[in-house]
């Protein structure tokens, strides 16, 4: 089973707008960056336009973010490329004569739940801002020039 990257990238995509804000930007050169083709950025861009995280913008011109980075929180660009889908899963097709698979279903639902509400609350107060810095901070230690 394959695990969605749509968030990564699509926070790849937005740091690098901000980064290279002042240059121009093509779905070409982001896709070259996050090692994509430039239809998923394409994709991307579209579904985090329709989510007002990307502003509208002509063909020809650069993607810009819509408000702040500070005010983009990971939660945010979660629900826009992932639609607030559940992180795991529960396998329903159990024994229910198993005295374990009777119960696990329900069990792991309130476990699951739990550890659902943190990640979720972690990622609403994580914001677009506090990745850039990271990212930002990371670059610096290296002695790399952008």
């Amino acid at each position: 089973m394959r695990i969605s990257t749509k968030l990564s990238d699509a926070l790849h995509l937005l740091s690098f707008i901000e980064v290279f804000k002042s240059q121009k930007i093509t779905s070409e050169t982001i896709a070259g960056s996050i090692n994509t083709s430039p239809v998923v950025v394409r994709r991307l861009i579209a579904e985090l336009r329709t989510a007002r995280i990307i502003a509208p913008y002509e063909g020809g011109c650069s993607p810009r973010l819509s408000r702040a980075p500070q005010a983009i929180s990971i939660l945010d660009v979660y629900s826009a490329v992932e639609h607030r889908k559940h992180l795991f899963n529960v396998d329903r097709d159990t024994n229910p004569r198993c005295p374990v698979g009777a119960h696990i279903p329900d069990v792991l639902d309130t476990v699951y739940a739990e550890a659902e509400a943190a990640a979720f609350g972690q990622l609403d107060r994580t914001t677009l801002r506090d990745v850039i810095d990271r990212i930002e901070a990371a670059h610096r230690m290296k002695g790399e020039k952008a």
